[in-house]
């Protein structure tokens, strides 16, 4: 777990807000584009877009 914090805040991504995101898309997200959900590929809009 604390990797997936400290490596959110590498790449300047708020580990809060993307892990809440991450675990409420994970379960419909294909399994080719897990890699969207990665630190360093996520962003803001992909959160209000999925909520949308």
């Amino acid at each position: 777990m604390y990797s997936l914090i400290v490596t959110a805040r590498l790449n300047n991504v708020d580990p809060r807000a993307w892990l809440a995101d991450v675990l409420r898309r994970i379960g419909d997200h294909p399994a080719s584009k897990l890699h969207e959900l990665l630190p360093w590929n996520w962003s803001p809009e992909a959160q209000e877009i999925s909520a949308a």
